[in-house]
């Protein structure tokens, strides 16, 4: 955990000398966020620090009522400090001697409440964090199941986790990261179930991170963990739906939730993770296998159907008699591989242009682009038909992709072996999948291979990959991360 090199400066006895601390450090009387609330008690003065917008309001009044009615109800006493800690009736109260750590929860959201004549105060919490309620995420959509998703306030998060998991043993630590955000992150497992090694992995490498801030949140983290640097494939898993996430702490992987991001990191993750949905589970076994192998050959298509009918396409001698038909019938004045980059490059316009249309917008830009660009470049001969044809079936493809990351790499993947078959042709396309295949096998995601259970070649695991089995015929937690106890409980 970054923390300041800076020696602790202890809290004085005197409240103007606190006070005096905090205008220095901290802006009091020139940032308008930050206030201070005096008041007496037992003849002692007693200052209420608070950051406006992200403490509760009601609970602060509540709490200065009953501070306020001590005048009322005790006598002079010497014993002030106890008894100002029995009336904060709230069920964080956390005492501290050091006007450092005193200013960390401040700006965290919680109030500090100091006492003349006491040289420690205490660190009450009454956050409230703006945010939205908990509502069904975009990308991860289900025909039947539960409708919430994770929202941007950590504490929120891990109640929804707690909902499905009442398990004693389920764990959420805080480590604070950034220097200047102070960012909380938890690190979420089960403690029977989790290896220890891969949580210990998890906290040492989150604690020795060194920067500023987490202003993009769980992304920054992710960058940190598992060394991303330009290598395009995600090596964790995003999630935004408590269910999977709770399913995941149950088969042992460990989560981590940065506070502000809706997103959960699942670790570790392999390629295989990434191409699973929500929705294979929300269905029979029959039909969660169906719609898996659908979804396979989605992916598939859209990283090899381009590369592949382009190499047709240069090569026609290549082409089996009974699909002789492959391929454009009409001659084009650009070549056809410029015509596919400049195809696939359009959807990624169209795609960036969606997210910044505004809604009302969006269905007349995707009129727009459809009828007239994508026709009226066919009549003036900029494209063939064929590759408008095999350009959105391969951008189905990646929308088909349940996870956005992985949908982005394989378009990556799919430009490059394009342009290698323009190249090298036949040879191109064999030494590029091969390439390809081997680049994905070093890969590893926290010491876990990237294609397991394909390779290393594990035939149990491999089998539940390709169907989807019944929940009471799973009674085995996957190999890959190592778990204490292997075997799932049946109760």
């Amino acid at each position: 955990m970054t923390t300041s090199k800076k020696n602790k400066i202890p809290i004085s006895a005197s409240p103007s000398e606190n006070e005096e601390f905090f205008k220095t450090h901290l802006g009091l009387e020139t940032t308008y966020d930050i206030g201070v609330k005096k008041i007496k008690i037992l003849n002692k003065d007693v200052h209420i620090y608070f950051v406006a917008a992200i403490c509760e309001t009601a609970t602060i009044m509540q709490l200065l009522t009953v501070l306020i009615e001590i005048n009322d109800r005790e006598r002079q006493s010497s014993k002030i400090k106890q008894i100002i800690e029995n009336r904060l009736v709230h069920q964080q109260v956390k005492e501290v001697d050091n006007l450092d750590e005193a200013v960390d929860q401040l700006l965290a959201g919680l109030i500090f409440v100091v006492i003349e004549g006491e040289k420690s105060g205490f660190i009450v919490d009454v956050r409230g964090y703006p945010g939205r309620t908990p509502e069904e995420p975009d990308t991860e959509k289900v025909v039947r199941g539960a409708r919430d998703g994770f929202v941007e306030m950590m504490v929120v998060n891990t109640a929804l986790i707690r909902r499905r998991i009442r398990d004693e043993r389920i764990r959420f630590e805080v480590i604070q990261v950034g220097e200047r955000s102070k960012t909380d992150i938890c690190i979420a497992y089960i403690k029977d179930i989790a290896q220890p090694s891969l949580i210990e992995i998890i906290k040492k490498e989150i604690n020795e991170i060194e920067i500023d801030g987490l202003t993009m949140a769980d992304k920054t983290i992710e960058e940190f963990l598992v060394a991303q640097g330009f290598n395009p494939y995600p090596r964790v898993r995003y999630t935004e739906r408590p269910d999977i996430a709770a399913t995941h702490l149950l088969e042992g992987h460990v989560l981590v939730l940065v506070d502000t991001s809706p997103s959960v990191i699942i670790t570790p993750t392999t390629f295989f993770h990434h191409v699973q949905h929500v929705e294979e589970y929300r269905q029979s076994p029959a039909i969660g296998t169906f719609i898996r192998w659908v979804r396979f050959l989605g992916i598939a298509a859209s990283i090899f159907l381009l590369p592949l009918w382009l190499l047709f396409v240069l090569e026609p001698s290549l082409i089996p008699e009974k699909i002789s038909y492959i391929g454009p019938e009409e001659k084009s004045n650009i070549p056809i591989i410029i015509q596919i980059i400049i195809a696939d490059l359009g959807i990624e316009f169209l795609r960036l242009a969606s997210i910044h249309t505004p809604t009302a917008l969006s269905t007349a830009m995707a009129l727009i682009a459809a009828v007239l660009i994508g026709q009226i470049a066919i009549d003036v001969g900029l494209f063939v038909p064929e590759v408008i044809f095999y350009v959105a079936i391969a951008t189905i493809g990646s929308f088909v992709t349940p996870s956005y990351e992985l949908s982005i790499a394989n378009k990556l993947s799919r430009l490059l072996l394009i342009v290698v078959v323009a190249i090298f042709h036949l040879p191109g396309l064999l030494i590029g999948s091969t390439v390809y295949l081997l680049f994905l096998i070093q890969m590893r995601s926290l010491n876990t291979p990237y294609l397991w259970p394909f390779i290393p070649f594990n035939p149990g695991a491999f089998l539940q990959i390709l169907i989807r089995r019944s929940v009471p015929g799973s009674r085995v937690r996957p190999s890959i991360v190592h778990p204490q106890n292997r075997i799932k409980q049946q109760k």
